[in-house]
């Protein structure tokens, strides 16, 4: 009887063990939503120099249907985003809505008006880091609907004057969007770790120190 209890007791601890080793095993980080003053966030940026050598946009495979509903990012994005319930038709064609540009502040109805925007571009998150990353990683990153800033709905117009520039090189026309655009810019490059250049983070240092206690809160993607 004793050598059962002592065996019980002996596989208890082992178990609890076992449990120890595998939670100090993975990341710290791993589940928990970082919160932050905007400048805060630009300093914790690693700085690196860019490389644009290799890229291809096809290394990043987006707008597909994850969850199997029917309907691809692109469109998950333009129902999560629509201001009024966004209709749809067959195969999840979105046909109307009412969207806010904020990058121009222009209001739209028509779906066909608008682009989804990597915040951080995807030739950029390349530079900065993802040339780095498994294939899966990459789809991961260009079809996140875990964080509510990573794509964006905005006008095709002001999308393809960003194209695929960082805050250095391109900034919202709208000088009221800004504040807001270096909060989601660097709240993405923050939660899929991506480095910044140097000519980037001094354009973010200052708009920084124009964003008053602006603050950023984002979670550590996973894959």
């Amino acid at each position: 009887m004793l050598n059962a209890t002592l065996r019980a007791l002996a596989g208890a601890a082992l178990a609890t063990l076992s449990l120890l080793t595998a939670a100090s095993a993975a990341p710290a980080h791993s589940h928990l939503r970082e919160s932050m003053t905007l400048a805060a966030g630009v300093e914790a940026l690693p700085l690196a120099a860019e490389s644009r050598d290799g890229y291809q946009r096809t290394s990043f495979k987006h707008w597909i249907d994850e969850d199997h509903d029917g309907c691809s990012t692109r469109n998950e994005v333009l129902i999560a985003e629509s201001r009024v319930p966004a209709e749809s038709g067959p195969g999840c064609k979105i046909l109307s809505g009412e969207w806010f540009s904020y990058y121009d502040q222009q209001t739209l109805t028509n779906p066909r008006g608008l682009d989804i925007d990597h915040m951080v571009p995807l030739a950029e998150a390349w530079d900065s880091g993802a040339s780095q990353w498994t294939a899966a990683r990459r789809q991961a990153y260009a079809n996140d609907l875990g964080a509510e800033r990573s794509l964006v709905a905005v006008t095709a117009r002001t999308n393809r004057s960003k194209a695929d520039q960082d805050p250095a090189q391109w900034l919202p026309p709208s000088v009221d969007a800004r504040c807001t655009y270096a909060a989601d810019w660097v709240e993405t490059k923050l939660r899929w770790e991506l480095a910044a250049d140097r000519d980037e983070a001094r354009v973010l240092r200052e708009m920084a120190g124009g964003c008053g206690q602006q603050r950023i809160e984002y979670e550590h993607a996973q894959g």
